[in-house]
Order: structure tokens, then C-alpha cells, then sequence
């Protein structure tokens, strides 16, 4: 016979959620898996109710409640996460990790297609870009248009140089998933509010745990009060722009 009794216990609204993944890393007892796209509880008696999921998520998804539940089992905690290391598959599937394959345009034999003089030549004019490696003071920052990108964009997108590194461009380079990404807002937050930032654009891979770029970015926009145009572009996995 199940017993159950009143305790805290994490809920989560599929509404909100976007299958990121970001609770799931974060969630000890293993009690969260990604099904259908969307996180969900998948035991009872593996949730502790403490929340340590709640802050990783970047959507705001996941809540803590209070209602009838099986009560926490450290037993059955172990069991679950033993059968998680055995296990031959990914303990959760994330559409950022999925594996695909796709012919080169004109075929895999075709050379490159022919680009301008200008293309071939890095327009980056400051070292280093990455979020966590760049000072809020930087002087490169100082009344720039600031391009924040996730860190899988260069690779994908053929243009980037010449469509993203123009003018007074200052570049930072993230990814909202492996990342510290309350670190990277804190800083992202300073950076507003003492380089006189122009503008910002967040670019982002299609894949749903890179909308937590744009999330932290718009945070950042917040705890700063300094309001700058915001713009979002989304680049698929195969190069395309799609928005933005």
C-alpha cells in the first residue's frame, strides 16, 4: 500500500518549460527526465522538495508545492541513480546533445563556394571574448554595440564575421547550458551598467536550452535599469538564419 503525506514537492508547468535540460543536470536525485520535450517528475520518492532545480531553470517552470506525496526514500534514490549509470543511454535526451549528420551544400566533393576578400579576414577587434574571462571595465566595451553569442553560433553560421562584427562591435561569447549562468548574468549586469552600452544582440542556435542566452540577457537589461535596444536572432543547427 502506497502512503502518502503532505510535503513539499516540485511541480513543473509544461507551458513554460522548453525541454532545456537545465533541471535535470541540476537535480541530484535524479527524479527529472526530459519526456516528450518537456521536463518531468518521474518519482516521487526520488524528489526532496529542497528545489535545487528551481534556480537552473530558465523559463521559471519549476515551483515548489505542498500536497499529498510519497514521502522521500534515499533507498530508492540510489537505486534510481545506479540504474542511471548502468544504463547504456543518455539519462535525458536534450535536442542540443541530439546527433545529426547533413550533406554539405553542392555535395561533399564541391569546393567552397567563393567568398569576397573582405569575408576571409577576422573583423574581431579585442581579445579575449569570453563572458567569464572579460572584465566589466573592459575598454573595448565602452559605448559599444554588444553582440553577446552562444558559443556553438561561429560554427554553424558561415557569415558571422560580416554580418555580426560591424561597426563598434563589441563581442561576447557564452553558453547559457555548460556555463555558471548566474555568474554570467551577474557580470553581464555590470558590464550595462558601467560600459555605456549601445545596444544588444543575442544570437542563439535554434536548440531550446539556448533561450536561456536571451533570458539571461533581458535579466541583465533589468538589474541594471540601463535600457538598451534589444534584439534576438536565432540561427539553425545547418547554418540558416530563421529569425531576427
Amino acid at each position: 500500500m502506497v502512503i502518502k503525506t503532505a510535503r513539499k514537492i516540485v511541480k513543473i508547468d509544461e507551458e513554460k518549460c522548453n525541454g532545456c535540460g537545465a533541471c535535470i543536470i541540476s537535480c541530484a536525485e535524479g527524479a527529472l527526465r526530459i519526456i516528450d520535450g518537456k521536463a518531468r517528475l518521474i518519482s516521487e520518492t526520488c524528489c526532496d522538495g529542497l528545489g535545487a532545480c528551481l534556480g537552473k531553470c530558465p523559463q521559471d517552470a519549476i515551483t515548489v508545492e505542498e500536497r499529498e506525496a510519497e514521502e522521500f526514500d534515499e533507498a530508492a534514490v540510489a537505486e534510481n541513480l545506479t540504474a542511471k549509470e548502468a544504463a547504456t543511454e543518455r539519462p535525458f535526451s536534450c535536442p542540443s546533445a541530439d546527433l545529426k549528420q547533413f550533406a554539405r551544400k553542392g555535395g561533399t566533393s564541391a569546393p567552397p563556394a567563393p567568398v569576397a576578400d573582405d569575408v576571409a579576414e577576422s573583423r574581431l577587434t579585442h581579445w579575449p571574448v569570453q563572458l567569464a574571462l572579460v572584465p566589466p571595465t573592459a575598454p573595448f566595451l565602452k559605448v559599444a554595440d554588444l553582440v553577446l553569442s552562444a558559443d556553438c553560433v561561429p560554427f554553424a553560421y558561415a557569415g558571422f564575421h560580416r554580418d555580426f562584427l560591424v561597426g563598434n562591435t563589441a563581442l561576447l561569447v557564452a553558453c547559457p547550458k555548460l556555463d555558471d549562468f548566474a555568474a554570467h548574468q551577474k557580470k553581464l549586469t555590470e558590464i550595462l551598467k558601467q560600459s555605456g552600452i549601445k545596444s544588444l544582440t543575442v544570437l542563439r542556435m535554434e536548440v531550446p536550452c539556448c533561450s536561456g542566452l536571451v533570458h539571461m540577457a533581458r535579466q541583465a537589461i533589468l538589474a541594471s535599469g540601463h535600457v538598451v535596444p534589444f534584439r534576438e536572432i536565432t540561427l539553425s543547427v545547418q547554418g540558416d538564419r530563421k529569425a531576427g
